[in-house]
């Protein structure tokens, strides 16, 4: 018997108890566990940003001495957090980073993700085509030696985003959280050291 899908589930829970917007949050604290990635004082960029539990807890990792930006095109209501400053648009608008007058990241961090429609190779190419933009956006504005970190849903083009990652970073891991639900495809990707 197949198991039920539970919305509510324990890290639902531990989001709303630990004031967390949302589970993903967990997601990010995991890799953040593996890999070591961003550090006090570093200034980060998290795309898709809404509804902010990324932010949250990027806030909390870089300190008073860092800054963490969320770009989403949807609003983000004030995580009223020196620190954590967010914008409306596209990420792929010169224009918004111009306006932030930061010139690199040191951190890029991505929770960007369709809307699903239950077809998988069709979500699965809307989520390469999601993650281009994420490599076109940390050719751009990460530092050398710079990390990222995306979702992805593997599909057809998965080889292929792996490639044009491989292409950028020294190192390209593949980690799947425990706060992804076990019934979703969904994994990371993490992209280490950007190559000058």
């Amino acid at each position: 018997m197949s198991k039920v899908y539970q919305p509510h589930d324990r890290f639902f829970k531990k989001a709303k108890e630990q004031g967390y917007r949302a589970r993903s949050a967990f997601k990010l604290q995991a890799i953040q566990a593996r890999f070591h990635l961003i550090r006090p004082g570093d200034k980060v960029l998290d795309l898709g940003a809404a509804p902010g539990s990324f932010l949250q807890l990027i806030g909390k990792l870089v300190g008073l001495k860092g800054m963490a930006i969320g770009i989403d095109l949807k609003p983000i209501k004030d995580l009223k957090k020196p620190n954590v400053k967010t914008m409306v648009g596209d990420i792929l608008d010169d224009n918004i980073y111009h306006q932030l007058g930061i010139g690199r990241f040191d951190v890029i961090t991505s929770d960007l993700a369709p809307s699903t429609s239950g077809i998988k190779s069709l979500d699965a190419g809307r989520s390469f085509q999601l993650n281009e933009q994420v490599l076109k956006v940390a050719e751009r504005y990460l530092k050398p030696g710079g990390h990222v970190v995306m979702k992805a849903f593997p599909g057809a083009e998965h080889d292929t985003l792996l490639k044009k990652a491989k292409g950028l970073f020294k190192t390209i891991k593949v980690f799947k959280p425990e706060a992804v639900r076990r019934s979703s495809r969904e994994v990371y990707l993490v992209g280490l050291h950007l190559k000058s």
